[in-house]
């Protein structure tokens, strides 16, 4: 998240967007490969793949000017500055600590910025934007690097496990014990309740309650016996559900969601999985986190957690509640929507709950 410095107006600025992931080793070199400041006053970044970044501002005092930076993991080889042009003083890049790389951009003093609409976007797994400024006069791009230079690389390996829509034996699909296993798989919503309205109208019942039919679906041809909460568009309160699973005798129970974000704020998007207690639950939530993550390519981690909702709470399995994207965010509504995608996050769900299957014997 954003971190705000020392001024009470720093509380007012909007939150930027980050992708998680683990920080580099101290001695590695710097995951800001390349970036650019465009005519247009867009900052465009090229990092190291699934880097997290930690973007900072603050107002200008009587030494310096208005500053937007950005920390990027690993530390860079050669500090410099570069001169700006425009409303652009310059541009420094240092290290802040050890093991960090620091990109700052100083505006010149009384320049007119709108820091509450900038957003940090992830364009995919190793490009960002942010739009910082609108140019009231010719401007020359800036630039260290080509920001599209991986683009070609990465769409080449997204395609092959992403834009295939029959072939999923990436997956590889684990074998279990035929006829042992029993599991609950729980549609969110359903009938008068359509849960969360996302982006052009899409509803979370209708998203859920596919991806769920195509979850027992490939769980039964493993030889999983498989039942679902709901097969339609019915009204279906939460004790009912927990009773159906724990008079089915079931081995795991595993509840299927989409999210949405408090102002329907576009910017917003990620997966996470939700266990209630044990470590049977965190393991199943993990496994099915790690699956779902694979094929949302860029969509953040937000993260395997312990949540206290009522289907997971008051179940007597190990059970698990999966949020599978944002249908109010850019990025995951735009995926949810179509049904190739709905197939690859069943696919992932169900390797998940194999592979836990599996462990289990």
């Amino acid at each position: 998240m954003i971190k705000f410095l020392g001024n009470k107006l720093f509380r007012y600025l909007s939150v930027f967007l980050f992708l998680n992931s683990s920080t580099l080793p101290i001695k590695s070199s710097s995951a800001l490969a390349a970036w650019a400041i465009n005519t247009n006053g867009v900052l465009e970044l090229r990092t190291k793949l699934n880097t997290n970044l930690k973007a900072y501002f603050k107002k200008a005092n009587q030494i310096s000017g208005d500053r937007f930076w950005v920390d990027f993991p690993g530390e860079l080889k050669n500090p410099r500055t570069i001169k700006g042009n425009g409303p652009i003083k310059e541009i420094r890049l240092g290290k802040p600590i050890k093991g960090k790389t620091r990109l700052v951009i100083e505006f010149k003093k009384d320049t007119y910025l709108k820091p509450l609409t900038w957003r940090l976007v992830g364009l995919d797994q190793n490009r960002w934007r942010i739009k910082l400024f609108d140019p009231k006069y010719s401007f020359k791009k800036i630039s260290e690097g080509q920001v599209f230079k991986r683009v070609g690389n990465i769409k080449e390996k997204q395609k092959s496990i992403y834009e295939k829509e029959s072939n999923y034996h990436y997956l590889k699909l684990p074998d279990v014990k035929r006829n042992k296993f029993s599991v609950v798989i729980d549609p969110g919503h359903g009938g008068p309740d359509p849960g969360a309205i996302g982006i052009g109208g899409i509803r979370e019942t209708d998203v859920v309650l596919e991806v769920s039919k195509i979850v027992k679906k490939l769980l039964s041809e493993k030889g999983v016996n498989v039942k679902l909460t709901r097969k339609n568009e019915i009204d279906l309160d939460l004790p009912p559900r927990v009773s159906y699973a724990n008079n089915s005798d079931a081995d795991i129970f595993v509840s299927i969601h989409a999210n949405a974000s408090r102002g329907k704020r576009r910017d917003i998007n990620g997966l996470e999985t939700f266990y209630y207690r044990g470590w049977r639950g965190r393991l199943l939530a993990k496994k099915i986190q790690k699956q779902i993550l694979r094929v949302s390519p860029g969509s953040p981690d937000r993260g395997v957690k312990q949540g206290r909702f009522y289907v997971i709470k008051n179940t007597r399995m190990p059970a698990v509640l999966v949020e599978i994207g944002f249908l109010t965010g850019r990025l995951d509504a735009r995926r949810l929507e179509k049904t190739t995608h709905r197939k690859r996050l069943a696919y992932a769900i169900s390797k998940g709950i194999l592979e836990y299957l599996y462990k289990l014997g």
